[in-house]
C-alpha cells in the first residue's frame, strides 16, 4: 500500500464515519423531539456529530491497521488453517464476552441490551463477510469474521462500560460502518499493487 492509497483509505473512511455519526445522531435527536433554537444551534448539532463521527473513524483505521499487523504475524507465525482456527476461536470468545461474560463474571453487562446488540454484530459480521468472499475468495470468509467481531468488540467495549444504550448506539454504529468499508474495500485498494496470484498466495489482498 502506497502513500496515495492510504489517503485515500483514510479520508473516505473519515467521511463513512461522519456521515454514519450524523445520520444515525440526528435519528436519535428527532426521536427524542430535542429543541433547536435557530440555525446556529443546527450548525453546531451537525458540525458535533460530523466531528464525533470523524474521530471515531480514526479510531476504526488505527484498530483495523492493527488487524492487518496481527493478521500478516499470523499467517507468518502459523500456518493458514491453524490460524483460521485461532481466528474464529478469537471471534467466538469475543462474542461470549460481549453476550454473557460481562453479565454473568464480570457483573458489567445489561443484559438484553448486550445480548441484542450481539446478535445485530454476529449478523453483521456474517453478511460483511459473505459479501467480502462474493467479491474475492473464499479464503477471505474467516479473517472478515474474525476482524468484524473481535476487533469491532475490542474498540466498543470501553462505550458498553457506561452502559447507556443510546451512546452505544451513536458509536457503535459508525464505528462498525467504518469496519465493513475497511475490509470490503481493502483488496481493490492493494490491487494496483498486486497482480492475480493463487489463492493461497495472495494473502492481505483477499483478506
Amino acid at each position: 500500500m502506497n502513500l496515495k492509497n492510504w489517503m485515500y483509505l483514510f479520508w473516505t473512511t473519515l467521511a463513512v464515519g461522519a456521515a454514519g455519526s450524523l445520520i444515525v445522531g440526528l435519528l436519535m435527536q428527532w426521536t427524542d423531539t430535542l429543541d433547536m433554537n435557530g440555525a446556529t444551534d443546527i450548525l453546531v448539532n451537525i458540525a458535533v456529530l460530523l466531528g464525533v463521527g470523524a474521530m471515531v473513524s480514526v479510531y476504526s483505521q488505527m484498530g483495523f491497521f492493527a488487524y492487518l499487523m496481527l493478521n500478516y504475524m499470523g499467517n507468518g507465525v502459523f500456518s493458514r488453517r491453524t490460524w483460521q482456527y485461532i481466528q474464529l476461536g478469537l471471534a467466538l470468545l469475543a462474542w461470549l464476552e460481549l453476550m454473557f461474560f460481562r453479565l454473568f463474571v464480570g457483573r458489567e453487562g445489561k443484559g438484553s441490551s448486550d445480548i441484542i446488540f450481539g446478535v445485530i454484530l454476529l449478523v453483521i459480521a456474517v453478511g460483511v463477510g459473505y459479501f467480502k468472499v462474493k467479491m474475492t475468495h473464499s479464503s477471505a470468509w474467516i479473517p472478515t469474521l474474525f476482524f468484524m467481531t473481535a476487533f469491532t468488540i475490542l474498540e466498543i467495549v470501553g462505550v458498553l462500560k457506561i452502559g447507556v444504550d443510546q451512546a452505544t448506539l451513536w458509536i457503535a454504529a459508525p464505528l462498525i460502518a467504518c469496519n465493513a468499508y475497511q475490509i470490503l474495500i481493502l483488496h481493490r485498494v492493494l490491487k494496483p499493487q498486486n497482480t492475480y496470484k493463487p489463492p493461497q498466495q495472495q494473502g492481505l489482498a483477499n483478506e
